[in-house]
């Protein structure tokens, strides 16, 4: 093998170890961000669930409001 074959074949590889590292880093953010989207998404998930909880409270509390005037007009 020659001087000039070997060389170019170093610089391929070369450049091949900096992609593969380049490509290591980007799949470690990749992981870091879909954590972080993940918990995200879980903090989202119970806040939906404690508005939807508070939701239904208050429409329980309209509707007897409603209830109670409904009867308190009928009793006039």
């Amino acid at each position: 093998m020659s001087d000039n074959t070997k060389t170019q074949l170093d610089l391929e590889l070369m450049r091949l170890a900096k992609r593969v590292e380049e490509l290591v880093a980007t799949i470690e953010h990749l992981k870091e961000e879909n954590r972080a989207l993940r918990q995200r998404h879980e903090s989202l998930a119970g806040e939906r669930a404690s508005l939807l909880h508070k939701n239904e409270q208050v429409r329980t509390r309209v509707e007897a409001m409603i209830g109670r005037l409904r009867t308190l007009e009928h009793s006039t």
